[in-house]
C-alpha cells in the first residue's frame, strides 16, 4: 500500500463528528482524537440529546496526583467537577507499611477497598476503640469528628474515600501531626505530663502519608480500651452480601438498614454484564455519585423541559447525576461494566421506570405515549435494576 493509501486508512479510523443524519462536518482544526475515540457519544451526540446540561462527568487521570513516601492521593471535588455539590472522592494508594497519619474530618468518611489490604484503627467520643483490617470489596465508615488512621499490609492498598461534602479536600484535614507542629511545646509537656524535651523530634509540618513498617498480627497490635469496643462496626463486607440478580447483571445495596453506622452516606455496586444496562429510573432522595470500577459505558440524563444529555464512561471516570434527573447506564464494551453508585443519605431509594407503567391503570399509559400491547404486555410489577436488552 502507498503512502496516501496508509494515509487514506488511518484517516477512516478517525471519527468526525457526523451523525447518521447528516447532521454535523469534519473536525479539520487542532484536537485530541484519542479523547474523542473514547467519548463517542460526546462527538457524536445521540439524536435525543437536546438543551445544555452542566458537565457530569470528570475523571481520576485529570487530577493533581500527590506524591508522598509511603503513597500517593488524588481528589475529585467542586473544583474539578462544580455540579457535584453533595459528596467528593479520594483516590488513595499505600505502599506496605504506607499510613494515612493519624487525623480527623469535618465530614463523615465512607470507603471502598479496591486491591490489596489495610488495617484502620479508630476511637468513639466515649473512649471505644476498634481495630480492624479489610480487604477488597469490603467498607469502612467513619463519622465526622471521629479520629482514625489507615495503614497499608503485606501487599499495600488502593481504596475509594468518599465525603459527604462536594466542597472537601484530603489535603484540608486535621492531622495529629499538623496540630502537634502548631502547639507550644510548653503546652504539650503540660497536656502530656512529659518533659518539653519530649518533643524535640515532631514534624514541622502536617505528614500526611507516611513510610513505616509492616504492622503485625491484628492479635498483637489489639489495644483494650477500659469503655470497650465501638458497638456498631465501622466496617462492613460488601461482597459477602447476596446480591439482587437480574438477567444482565447484579446490584448489591448498602446502607444504614444493613450498615448501620453510615447514616449519612448509602450505595450500591451495580454489575452490567455485555448487552445489557442499568434500567431507565430515578433516585427520590439526593444527587447520584459514580465511580466506575471497570469495563466502559454510557449515560443520558435527562433534565426535562425538552433537555437531556449523553456522556461516556472508563474505569477510573466519575459520574454525577442530579437529583431526580431520570437516567440509565448501559454497558458499551466487550466486558462486564461495574461501578458504584453513591447518595448523601442513610436509605438507598430509586424509581423503576418500568415499574411505574406497570403499577399505573393501563389505558391511561396507552393514550399518554400512543403505545399498544406490545409495550403494555412487556412491562414488569417487579423492579429489575438491571436489564439484558434484545439485539437490535
Amino acid at each position: 500500500m502507498d503512502t496516501r493509501s496508509n494515509n487514506q486508512a488511518a484517516n477512516a479510523n478517525i471519527p468526525q463528528p457526523i451523525r447518521s443524519d447528516g447532521a454535523g462536518a469534519t473536525d479539520l482544526g487542532p484536537r485530541d482524537i484519542m479523547r474523542d475515540i473514547e467519548n463517542p457519544n460526546m462527538l457524536v451526540p445521540p439524536i435525543t440529546d437536546a438543551g445544555l446540561i452542566p458537565n457530569l462527568k470528570f475523571s481520576f487521570s485529570d487530577t493533581h496526583m500527590q506524591l508522598n513516601q509511603g503513597g500517593w492521593s488524588r481528589e475529585v471535588t467542586v473544583r474539578e467537577l462544580p455540579i457535584a455539590t453533595t459528596l467528593a472522592g479520594v483516590n488513595m494508594r499505600l505502599t506496605p507499611g504506607g499510613v494515612r497519619e493519624l487525623h480527623w474530618h469535618q465530614q463523615a468518611e465512607w470507603a471502598y477497598m479496591l486491591l490489596g489490604r489495610a488495617r484502620i484503627t479508630s476511637l468513639d467520643q466515649d473512649g471505644r476503640n476498634s481495630i480492624a483490617d479489610v480487604g477488597p470489596g469490603d467498607l469502612w465508615y467513619f463519622p465526622a469528628g471521629l479520629p482514625h488512621s489507615i495503614q497499608g499490609l503485606e501487599e499495600g492498598c488502593e481504596f475509594l474515600l468518599v465525603f459527604d461534602d462536594g466542597k472537601f479536600s484530603d489535603l484540608n484535614t486535621l492531622s495529629i501531626s499538623d496540630w502537634f507542629a502548631h502547639t507550644p511545646k510548653d503546652v504539650l509537656a503540660a497536656n502530656f505530663g512529659v518533659p518539653q524535651s519530649a518533643f524535640n523530634n515532631i514534624p514541622k509540618e502536617q505528614v500526611y502519608i507516611f513510610q513505616d513498617k509492616i504492622p503485625g498480627s491484628l492479635e498483637s497490635q489489639r489495644v483494650q480500651s477500659p469503655y470497650g469496643t465501638i458497638p456498631q462496626s465501622f466496617k462492613h463486607q460488601l461482597l459477602a452480601q447476596t446480591p439482587i440478580k437480574t438477567p444482565g447483571g447484579s446490584v448489591r445495596i448498602v446502607d444504614s438498614s444493613n450498615f448501620p453506622i453510615s447514616k449519612t452516606i448509602a450505595a450500591a455496586l451495580v454489575e452490567i454484564e455485555p448487552g445489557a444496562m442499568r434500567e431507565l429510573h430515578w433516585h427520590p432522595n439526593n444527587d447520584e455519585w459514580q465511580y466506575y470500577l471497570t469495563g466502559q459505558g454510557r449515560m443520558t440524563v435527562f433534565a426535562g423541559n425538552n433537555t437531556a444529555r449523553t456522556f461516556d464512561y472508563r474505569a477510573g471516570d466519575v459520574g454525577y447525576v442530579p437529583f431526580a434527573y431520570g437516567h440509565y447506564i448501559q454497558n458499551t464494551g466487550n466486558e462486564t461494566l461495574w461501578f458504584l453508585e453513591m447518595f448523601k443519605s442513610d436509605r438507598f431509594a430509586d424509581v423503576s421506570l418500568n415499574q411505574w407503567m406497570a403499577l399505573t391503570p393501563r389505558d391511561l399509559i396507552r393514550d399518554n405515549l400512543h403505545v399498544g400491547p406490545e409495550l403494555l404486555d412487556a412491562l414488569r410489577k417487579e423492579k429489575w435494576p438491571v436489564v439484558k436488552y434484545p439485539s437490535p
